[in-house]
């Protein structure tokens, strides 16, 4: 696919534009401290959820099969689990992905 240069200036102006409207709007319309409990622990969890969002799908294809996927995410779920460093936890589901894909 060819993308004209000047269409792909306009989608990167209007990309930059939505992400500094996104980080720029709550600083202009919220200028004093929230105090309300429920919506500051809203904001405290939305990260994570997102974040987790954004994985999931991610984790689960990017194999070459749902089983090896799953088997890797089981192992990083038990050794997260058990509190092992990030290193070990990756290190350890690409070693189980990668025999599992080797098995089947």
């Amino acid at each position: 696919m060819n993308m004209d240069p000047v269409q792909m200036l306009c989608y990167i102006a209007v990309m930059a534009l939505v992400t500094y409207a996104v980080r720029c709007l709550p600083l202009t319309l919220f200028r004093r401290e929230i105090t309300n409990v429920y919506i500051r622990s809203f904001l405290e969890y939305i990260p994570y959820a997102v974040l987790g969002t954004m994985t999931m799908p991610a984790v689960l294809y990017s194999t070459g099969s749902m089983g090896s996927a799953v088997a890797g995410l089981i192992a990083a779920a038990a050794l997260s689990y058990m509190e092992r460093s990030l290193l070990t936890v990756a290190a350890a589901a690409c070693v189980v992905v990668f025999f599992v894909e080797q098995l089947f």
